[in-house]
Parts: structure tokens; sequence; C-alpha cells
């Protein structure tokens, strides 16, 4: 592989490494090298390299595994790839809109409306995060039960409806976020401040808390990359 030059550095990499998995002949099951390798051998920071992996990861080209490296699971044509990269970017930004119209509302209402059960369940999703973290992992687990459980303790049909109908878009930004260096213990700690929120019943500090949170789950490589 050649190192990367020109703009877009983001796309390139994932093009490269398609490249590089079709002419190395990777079958699925295959691992990739490890980023640091694939850092050098493109000329690029394993920063970069690791979002190029994630985009792929979404895509479902590779199963990315804690201490196991980038695993292959499948290998599809290369324009179909870059063309879901390009749509993926447009469709992120709508993401994060409807999720601060939805999930701001949802938590403010949990806080009104939550019983011991669901704080309860609140409770296990953080537990759940926190020890993935600890662990060295991305916390994408509980982070999605995190806010299944919020969104359960608003006990909103309707509002529920919704967002899952967007599950597996959420999904996207979700691991796009948490592949942010130190995002996932900052995640965390906004999870914290959200179910203390709901926890005292305060329904502003529970939106303003949660409004702050998807804030910071918008600044993601994908869209800083123009």
């Amino acid at each position: 592989m050649q190192p990367v030059s020109r703009a877009r550095l983001y796309e390139q990499l994932v093009e490269r490494l398609l490249d590089y998995i079709h002419t190395e002949r990777i079958k699925v099951g295959d691992r990739l090298p490890a980023e640091r390798e694939l850092a050098a051998q493109l000329g690029v920071s394993r920063a970069s390299v690791s979002q190029a992996l994630v985009a792929l990861e979404v895509q479902g080209v590779i199963d990315v595994r804690h201490g196991d490296g980038a695993v292959v699971i499948d290998v599809p044509a290369e324009r179909q790839i870059l063309a879901a990269l390009r749509a993926r970017r447009n469709r992120l930004r709508e993401v994060i809109e409807a999720r601060e119209a939805l999930e701001v509302k949802l938590a403010a209402l949990a806080a009104s409306r939550c019983t011991p059960e669901d704080l309860e369940a609140i409770d296990d999703a953080l537990s759940l995060m926190a020890h993935e973290v600890a662990q060295g992992g991305r916390g994408a687990a509980g982070d999605e039960q995190f806010h299944a459980a919020v969104t359960a303790a608003a006990h909103s049909g309707l509002l529920a409806g919704l967002m899952t109908e967007i599950a597996e878009l959420i999904r996207e930004s979700r691991i796009e976020s948490l592949t942010q260096p130190g995002r996932p213990e900052e995640s965390l700690l906004a999870h914290r401040k959200v179910a203390d929120a709901i926890r005292t019943g305060d329904a502003e500090a529970a939106a303003t808390a949660m409004a702050a949170h998807i804030a910071a789950v918008s600044d993601t490589a994908l869209l800083r990359e123009r």
C-alpha cells in the first residue's frame, strides 16, 4: 500500500483498505494487520486508521474485537462501500438531529414518570457500561442498554416507536462516537449525569444533561471531514 497524500483522508483510507483486502485475496475470517502496521504502511496516524476501520465495521466488512484485532466478515464490492460511506456522512448529521429532538424529551419524561423498576434498569445499564469501559472496551452494549432504559422510563409508546425506527442508524452513530479517544469514559460520565437527574425527578436537568451528551456524540471524525 502506498502512503496517502491527497485530501479527504477518511475516504482514501477506506478505499486503500478495501484495495488491500481485494489484492491480498483476504477471505472471510482472516485478520487485517494491526493498526500500528497499517498506519506505518499508509503513512498516517493510528487514529486515522482506527476511524477508517470503524467505517468498515459499520458497513459490515469487519468486526473489530477488543484484544483480537479486525476480523473480515464480508468482502463486498469496493464501489458499494464507498457509496455507502458518503451516504452515511450525510445521514449521520440527520441522525444526530433526530436524537436531539427525541432523546432530550425522553429524558425529561423519564424524570417525571420513572418507576423504581425503571431506575433499576438504568443502573444496570450504567454498571454494564462501566464494566465494559474498565475492561478497555468501548462500552457500546451498556450505552445502547442505557438509552433503551431511559426510553422505557419515559413511558411514551409513540416516542419509543420512533426510537425503534431509527435504532440501526443510532447504532452507527454510537460506534462512530465511542471510537473517539477518551469518549467511552466521557459518555459514561454523561450517562451518570442524566441518570442522577432522572433519579431526583428533575426533568429540566435531565433534558439539559441529555442535550449536552448528544452534542458531544455529534463531535465525530466523520462529521469533521470536509
